[in-house]
């Protein structure tokens, strides 16, 4: 079991890094040099909505601890456009700009092939919903505060 789960750790860090190599690919075969990959990822999973720059790491946009300094460059870059809340002065919004909806759609697509290419691979939305469950199972997992703890 030991080895199976360090394999399954090994595996998510692989898969990560190599999600953000395709985004990078797709950015640079645009001709986007103002765009990293983790900004291109923060515009995609914003899409269409507004967000406050908290909620970015809450719902799991941004896993970074720099997530001002990205959103400033966005919005610098003209890819995100930030008002403060009407409701709360300490509070802002962002939303993904008519540039940054170009971003948007690019990985869209980007994502629809992908997910159109699972299939002719022969994997299954029931195969992926399942290792879907599993990645969800552990982060629940290790999101509990007694995982923080050292034991002894």
């Amino acid at each position: 079991m030991k080895a199976a789960y360090l394999e399954m750790i090994r595996m998510i860090e692989r898969l990560h890094r190599q999600c953000l190599e395709l985004v990078k690919a797709e950015i640079e075969r645009e001709g986007i040099r103002d765009l990293n990959n983790v900004q291109a990822l923060i515009i995609f999973n914003i899409g269409e909505g507004e967000v406050t720059v908290g909620e970015l790491t809450q719902r799991g946009y941004y896993l970074g601890s720099n997530v001002s300094y990205n959103v400033k460059k966005l919005v610098e870059n003209g890819y995100l456009v930030q008002e403060r809340s009407p409701h709360d002065r300490r509070s802002t919004h962002v939303r993904v700009s008519e540039k940054g909806m170009v971003i948007f759609k690019h990985l869209d697509s980007l994502f629809e092939k992908h997910s159109s290419d699972m299939q002719e691979l022969g994997l299954s939305a029931d195969e992926l919903n399942s290792a879907g469950d599993t990645l969800s199972r552990l982060l629940r997992y290790w999101s509990t505060p007694e995982h923080f703890s050292a034991r002894g």
